[in-house]
């Protein structure tokens, strides 16, 4: 007996062993390969993303195909034009700042409050000792602008990877997922539809939401810099629609940017006004706006979103900042459909999942 034990327990440890070294095996080869992990969990990203926009040109004839590439022009026309719109107000302006900057600190110093301030912390000669390095900062910030869009075009490879990956995915994804379904048990089918769904609501519901919350607090921007007569209203709207787009301190970011230049236009009275409005538009949009757009597509606790945000940010920088919380939901939604078939309520969500039809790519 004493011979059987010991080479059972010799198999158990080898056992063990193999399967410590399969790990190992796998998660090196994970590192090895990480970039493509990478584009490819991107390009599932996108994919789940811009579905909803396949799938409604293709409900209404459009050839799938066709339906996929004129989301992708739509996409790329959208970001030309707020280049249009953005880059060249912002290059004249700041021209026209380095040359007019010594005419806007001497009228600075007409305000009173401004000037008791500058009696006593002397910002007049600061502001004017960094106005004469600004041009020589521009020229370095040229060369740093056209050192990044080199670096784009390095990264064109990459980004034409992710389209023909998002592609295909939208093609086959529904005929992939048809066919992963098929290989398992009505019960465990069932489920599997559930998440996914659960999944695929809570990705394309986060980005709709998020894109309509930014549009929303580019338009409060705008109006609010055209009633202060502010110059280059458009691009600050635009700008700050863009900060908005990074969850929890976006905004916050963004309103101290446009209140930089807000404080040249007439200072304090009106940035006094955009701190009142800044402050203002964020408790609605914390309380208000974003449970209505949001809706039930991505239920998360706070406390979830916080500890989702700083991690996705630390991985991934901005990136990680913006997938985080559809990835926490999609984490939640997994975690979820464990807790309850693992505690007898698999039943309760089978109703729910029998009337789950399609995919998460496409019907």
């Amino acid at each position: 007996m004493s011979g059987e034990a010991s080479a059972a327990s010799s198999r158990l440890i080898a056992k063990i062993v193999l399967v410590a070294c399969g790990v190992l095996a796998a998660l090196y080869l994970a590192y090895l390969i990480r970039e493509v992990i990478g584009l490819v969990l991107i390009s599932v990203f996108f994919a789940l993303a811009i579905a909803p926009a396949v799938n409604w040109l293709n409900e209404r004839k459009v050839p799938r195909p066709v339906a996929i590439l004129l989301v992708y022009f739509g996409i790329a026309a959208s970001i030309f034009g707020i280049g249009l719109v953005l880059v060249p107000p912002i290059v004249n302006g700041v021209n026209g700042l380095s040359n007019d900057l010594p005419g806007y600190v001497d009228d600075l110093r007409e305000n009173k409050t401004f000037r008791d301030y500058d009696n006593k912390y002397d910002i007049t000669q600061k502001l004017n000792e960094q106005a004469d390095q600004l041009p020589s900062k521009l020229g370095d910030a040229a060369g740093t602008l056209r050192d990044v869009t080199v670096g784009v075009f390095d990264r064109f490879v990459q980004l034409f990877s992710i389209l023909v990956i998002t592609f295909l995915l939208l093609m086959d994804g529904p005929k992939v997922l048809e066919f992963g379904y098929s290989r398992l048990s009505d019960q465990r089918q069932a489920r599997a539809r559930a998440v996914a769904t659960d999944i695929s609501d809570a990705i394309s519901g986060y980005v709709f939401g998020n894109f309509v919350i930014s549009v929303l607090a580019g338009g409060v921007t705008y109006l609010t810099l055209s009633l202060l007569d502010v110059p280059f209203a458009a691009p600050l709207a635009v700008l700050f629609g863009f900060f908005d787009l990074i969850p929890l301190i976006g905004a916050t970011l963004g309103g101290i940017l446009v209140g930089a230049v807000v404080a040249f236009t007439d200072f304090p009275t009106a940035l006094i006004v955009w701190v009142a409005v800044l402050i203002g538009y964020q408790q609605i949009e914390n309380n208000l706006i974003q449970p209505v757009v949001y809706g039930r597509t991505v239920q998360l606790h706070p406390l979830a979103v916080i500890v989702a945000v700083l991690i996705g940010a630390a991985l991934l920088g901005v990136l990680g900042a913006l997938v985080a919380i559809p990835a926490a939901a999609a984490i939640q939604s997994v975690v979820r459909d464990w807790w309850h078939y693992h505690h007898g309520e698999e039943a309760a969500q089978a109703p729910l999942a029998d009337g789950v039809e399609g995919s998460a790519l496409g019907t």
